[in-house]
């Protein structure tokens, strides 16, 4: 798989954000995908946690931009991981590191890990 391919992979998730449904972003996670989330301290294990997280992050407008990217491809595991930056609907940004793991299921990519922390020298 390519890495433009990979990369276009984070552009889909972003634009599930943009659709203000969390159920869209879920989908792009596997069922027992964890999310370590940037505004949140609560690990989420499933769909209905992680479903959980993005009400209250979609509640705040969100709109992602890739700072750096690094992709590695493994088979059917492909990680990106880097830094993004957050710009919400009041105007605050939040920059972040992040690790999306993806996992090949024979149709197609999705999210099984998922890790993002706000930069601590920020």
């Amino acid at each position: 798989m390519s890495d433009s391919h990979i990369a276009s992979l984070f552009e889909e998730w972003n634009t599930a954000l943009q659709t203000g449904e969390p159920k869209n972003v879920t989908a792009l996670y596997e069922s027992n995908a964890i999310l370590l989330p940037t505004i949140s301290n609560q690990v989420r294990h499933n769909h209905e946690e992680i479903e959980d997280y993005f009400i209250h992050f979609l509640a705040k407008g969100p709109k992602g931009v890739i700072n750096e990217s690094n992709i590695r491809t493994f088979g059917n595991i492909a990680i990106n991981s880097g830094i993004y930056t957050f710009t919400f609907s009041d105007g605050n940004s939040v920059q972040a590191r992040f690790t999306y793991v993806y996992r090949w299921n024979g149709q197609r990519w999705l999210i099984v890990e998922h890790h993002s922390s706000a930069l601590p020298e920020g």
